[in-house]
């Protein structure tokens, strides 16, 4: 009876082993991606890769590590985030903008806990750069835009204009198109928008030597290139050069409006003619660095979004858990994967060994390379930015209405650096 006791024992034993080393090596990740166009769902979770999804053929080339993944819109997203984190169920990895409220609460793992060398060390490091706070990468970039002017080559045919290099010269040629047209034609475009109001500000500011922070990342909104920019900008609406409703009228309403040849000028992402050949659009556009003032160099303004990881300590092996993690960053990476995710989207990429392949697909891309070489971000890894981004807005609007600009940056620049 001993013996047939301990045989039992020994079975008992021998499938508590088996049954953990199952567990332990069968690992799901909860993911959330933002979901940025019509394709975002099919291309991860249907059959937009060669009739797979980015779930199945990940799931295929990894035995032991399932994907949860959820495409999320950009409207419920940051909803859906808090509300998990509240319930203690945070995503293992999640693709957003903003980083820096996640890793000052000391929500998320640092990047080197999971992301494979070879990996960290392809992304451009002034995208990186983006997401350091005291020294340590909480994230890493997902993918990028970058804006340029883009305007209509028909148009300046006919007036008879050369494309704009600086700011005298804007003006010169939005008197020109608005002459000729007698204001059928809006020369420039401006969005003001609680949209998009903060990239309107870097816009100018940027073009002018001016920024959100000053060369030791202080907070600078009110400096004297800033309040010279914005009054420039809202001097083109007061002069009658730009679309009738700037603190309504948001970037796809320009893009429409540009589409239509109703528009001569539009500041926009990398991505306008993929939007405007799917809206059936035909337009003969041409594309140029943005106009600066005399004396300042041309900035581009880069956009830019994230993946990061957050912590649970939950976990039985966090090595384990870090290592599968990483294993998803470097398939998503996989250039053969990640530049039909790019293309499919209209971005940039945030990884130099996908550049070769976008050129060879389409040798116009290599024109938007030394654009991301001098982009310049928001400063999103600074805990005010969200204000900062909703006061800039605020300022543009008020400005319109006839405020002024310097007391009104006086006044954000107070409340922000206090």
């Amino acid at each position: 009876m001993r013996k047939l006791a301990a045989l039992f024992l020994a079975f008992l034993l021998t499938v508590s082993c088996i049954g953990f080393a199952v567990a332990e090596g069968d690992i799901t990740l909860d993911v959330i991606i933002c979901q940025y166009g019509n394709n975002t769902n099919n291309w991860f979770t249907g059959t937009g890769m060669n009739g797979k999804s980015f779930v199945e053929l990940f799931e295929e080339a990894n035995p032991g590590i399932k994907l949860n993944l959820e495409v999320v819109s950009w409207n419920d997203v940051y909803t859906v985030v808090s509300t998990r984190i509240s319930n203690n169920n945070a995503p293992d990895i999640l693709n957003i903008d903003t980083f820096a409220d996640y890793a000052t609460e000391g929500l998320l793992m640092p990047v080197k806990d999971y992301c494979p060398e070879e990996l960290y060390n392809d992304f451009f490091p002034s995208f990186i750069e983006q997401s350091v706070i005291d020294g340590t990468v909480w994230a890493v970039p997902d993918l990028a835009s970058a804006r340029a002017m883009y305007y209509n080559a028909d148009i300046f045919k006919e007036v008879g204009i050369e494309v704009p290099t600086t700011w005298a010269e804007l003006e010169d040629a939005c008197q020109a198109i608005l002459d000729f047209y007698d204001g059928a034609v809006y020369p420039w475009g401006l969005d003001m928008t609680t949209d998009e109001g903060q990239a309107a500000f870097s816009y100018y500011v940027w073009n002018n030597n001016g920024g959100f922070v000053d060369a030791e990342g202080n907070w600078a909104l009110n400096s004297p290139a800033n309040v010279e920019a914005v009054k420039f900008a809202v001097g083109l609406y007061e002069k009658g050069y730009t679309n009738p409703s700037p603190a309504t009228q948001t970037r796809y309403d320009l893009q429409d409006m540009f589409g239509a040849g109703k528009l001569a000028m539009v500041i926009a992402p990398n991505q306008l003619p993929t939007y405007l050949t799917e809206k059936g659009y035909t337009v003969n556009l041409g594309t140029a660095a943005l106009p600066h003032n005399e004396g300042a160099a041309s900035g581009a303004t880069g956009v830019m979004d994230r993946v990061m990881a957050f912590k649970d300590g939950s976990y039985p092996d966090q090595a384990a858990r870090n290592a599968a993690i990483g294993k998803f960053l470097e398939f998503f990476y996989k250039p053969e994967n990640y530049t039909g995710w790019v293309s499919m989207e209209g971005f940039l990429p945030a990884v130099s060994s996908a550049v070769s392949f976008l050129v060879e697909a389409d040798p116009s891309f290599e024109a938007w390379l030394s654009v991301l070489d001098s982009c310049q971000f928001y400063p999103t890894a600074k805990a005010e930015w969200i204000d900062v981004k909703q006061g800039v807005i605020e300022v543009e609007q008020n400005a319109l209405l006839g405020g002024d600009v310097q007391a009104l940056l006086d006044e954000l620049q107070a409340k922000i650096a206090k």
